[in-house]
């Protein structure tokens, strides 16, 4: 069951972009707004080389890393062909404007990330 942690309001996000989500103890989330007001949520680390996702361009449901050029999937975090990999994805969910991240979820990544796992 999600515990959701209310984190800003759509609007505070720029349409086709982003904006990061810092906690102590947890790992950086981008979470971004599509044209379409779509709101999703990955960690803040492309799987090439550890980019900035946040700072990518959005483009559709995408964004493309501003290292090299790496395109994801906003609702999978997955890298598209011919690149392989996967940023993880964080639970968002939006409740009359309001932003949520599931923080147990956001928790265990931290600790799956401290364990050394990919």
């Amino acid at each position: 069951m999600p515990n959701w942690k209310p984190v800003c309001r759509v609007e505070e996000i720029p349409l086709q972009g982003a904006r990061t989500l810092s906690l102590p103890s947890l790992p950086v989330v981008a979470i971004f707004r599509t044209a379409d007001d779509g709101v999703f949520a990955l960690l803040d680390r492309c799987p090439h080389k550890g980019g900035p996702l946040s700072q990518g361009i959005v483009f559709g449901r995408r964004v493309a890393c501003p290292l090299h050029n790496w395109v994801i999937e906003l609702d999978s975090g997955r890298a598209l062909a011919p690149d392989d990999g996967c940023a993880a994805r964080v639970d968002v969910s939006v409740h009359e404007g309001a932003v949520r991240v599931d923080i147990e979820q956001l928790t265990r990544l931290a600790l799956t990330a401290a364990a050394g796992a990919p």
